[in-house]
C-alpha cells in the first residue's frame, strides 16, 4: 500500500476498517427521555469546566435505532446533563452504552461521544415502555413510563432533541501525554419529529464499579417523553482547548 493510500485512511485496520467513512441517515430514531433530579455535589464532580450547571438535573435516555445506514439497526443508552456554555444552553455528554462496534468506534474517534459497549434495550410490555442498560451480565439502569399516555407538542419535542450537545475529545500521545484535549459542539440537524407522548415514568440506576450512572442518583423524577424521529447527526466543531486554556 503506497504512503498516499494511507494518508486517506481515517481508521485501522487498513484491510477492514472498523467503520466506513460515509455520515448516517436515522429513521425511526426511537427516544426514551427520563429528566430527573440529582445531587449537585454530584454533578459538580463530573462536569468539566468550563461548562456551567444550572440546576442539579439528569436526563438518561434509551434511543432504539430502527434504522440506520451504514450501521444498521442499534440500540443506545446514558446520561446526559443539562449545562450552559457561553450563556448557550446544552447537554454534556456524561455516559453512553451501545451494542454496536462500529457506531461506538467511530462516535469516539471521528466525534468525541463517550460511548463504551454495554447491551441497552427499549421495549413495550403491555401498557408500559421499558428501557434497561445491562453492562456485561449485570443491569445498570431500568426505566419505565406508561405507553403513549399523553400527546407532546411536537415543537417541544423537536427542542428537546436538538438541544447542542458538549463532549470531551481527548487524543493521547505515546508518552500518556494528552495530544488532543478539547470541549467540543455538536448538533442534531435534518430532524422530523413524527410521533411525541409523556406520561408518568420511573428510573432506578443500579451501583457497578465501572458503569457509574448511579453515582447521579434519582431523587425525583421531574419530566419523561417517548419521541420517534428522523434524523442526521451534523459533525462536531471543538469550542475549548484545555491545552491552550482558551476557546477555538
Amino acid at each position: 500500500m503506497k504512503i498516499e493510500d494511507v494518508r486517506r485512511r481515517l481508521t485501522t485496520p487498513l484491510a477492514n476498517p472498523a467503520y466506513p467513512p460515509v455520515s448516517a441517515r436515522f429513521t425511526d430514531r426511537e427516544y426514551l427521555n427520563i429528566v430527573y433530579r440529582t445531587d449537585a455535589d454530584a454533578l459538580r464532580a463530573v462536569v468539566p469546566e468550563p461548562l456551567r450547571i444550572d440546576e442539579p438535573l439528569v436526563r438518561f435516555e434509551i434511543m432504539k435505532m430502527n434504522e440506520v445506514t451504514v450501521y444498521g439497526p442499534y440500540t443506545e443508552g446514558g446520561l446526559a446533563i443539562p449545562v450552559t456554555f457561553e450563556g448557550e444552553r446544552g447537554e454534556y455528554l456524561h455516559s453512553m452504552y451501545l451494542d454496536n462496534f462500529p457506531a461506538a468506534a467511530a462516535g469516539r474517534e471521528l466525534s468525541a461521544y463517550p460511548k463504551v459497549i454495554g447491551t441497552p434495550k427499549l421495549y413495550v410490555d403491555g401498557p408500559t415502555l421499558v428501557g434497561t442498560i445491562d453492562f456485561g451480565t449485570l443491569r445498570i439502569a431500568t426505566a419505565t413510563m406508561g405507553y403513549k399516555h399523553y400527546p407532546l407538542d411536537r415543537q417541544e419535542a423537536e427542542a428537546r432533541i436538538t438541544t447542542p450537545a458538549f463532549m470531551l475529545k481527548i487524543i493521547p500521545g505515546y508518552d500518556g501525554v494528552p495530544l488532543v484535549q478539547e470541549l467540543v459542539r455538536a448538533q442534531i440537524t435534518d430532524i422530523v419529529v413524527k410521533e411525541a407522548y409523556t406520561g408518568p415514568a420511573r428510573l432506578q440506576l443500579f451501583q457497578h464499579a465501572l458503569a457509574p450512572l448511579a453515582d447521579l442518583p434519582v431523587l425525583e423524577v421531574v419530566s419523561a417523553s417517548h419521541i420517534n424521529t428522523d434524523l442526521t447527526l451534523a459533525g462536531p466543531k471543538p469550542v475549548f482547548d484545555y491545552l491552550k486554556g482558551d476557546g477555538r
